[in-house]
């Protein structure tokens, strides 16, 4: 492994490093990301031929750069997000139709699980599972995911922290450059 290919492992090592702690420890207040932990131990990467390929669960995207919802203003006026776009910058929306039918509904359903969650009404009286289902999917689908930017942040830092490292090292291995 010559020079450069080294700094570009130091540079994967360290985002996927920062990446892992912001799932882990969460942007208050708004908790953590990581309650399943599969978004977490799914992240890696490999150099190749002078490339990093970082891998990660297919959802992850949509973690690190929110949602936009369809339509906030769709929800009632006294909601918390009524008229609020969670992600208005994202590339990714709600309502495209790209998404598995139910899909929503059923990830809420084992978070909840996992949360020991107990949906409660206003006057404090238990509910269904499935009405607070429903609830968080239309606020979810309506106003959107918020951007936590857990690898994109790492993944821009990074760059800065490691590319004189990357750019001796190519010259390292390319140029052979005598002192």
């Amino acid at each position: 492994m010559g020079e450069f290919e080294k700094a570009l492992d130091k540079y994967a090592k360290y985002v996927i490093q920062q990446a892992r702690t912001n799932l882990t420890k969460g942007y208050p207040p708004y908790g953590t990301k990581n309650a399943s932990t599969n978004l977490y131990n799914s992240l890696s990467y490999y150099v190749d031929d002078g490339t990093v390929f970082f891998e990660m669960l297919d959802y992850a995207p949509f973690v690190d750069e929110g949602v936009r919802g369809k339509n906030p203003k769709g929800l009632p006026k006294s909601s918390k997000w009524y008229g609020k776009q969670k992600a208005p910058f994202s590339d990714y929306k709600f309502g495209t139709k790209s998404g598995a039918k139910g899909g929503l509904t059923r990830g809420l359903d084992k978070w909840i699980i996992r949360k020991g969650i107990a949906p409660r009404d206003k006057e404090g009286k238990f509910m269904s599972r499935k009405t607070l289902k429903y609830l968080m999917a239309r606020s979810i689908y309506l106003s959107g995911i918020r951007p936590t930017y857990f690898f994109s942040k790492p993944f821009e830092r990074g760059w800065i922290k490691y590319s004189d490292e990357m750019v001796l090292g190519f010259m390292d291995d390319n140029l052979n450059i005598e002192e």
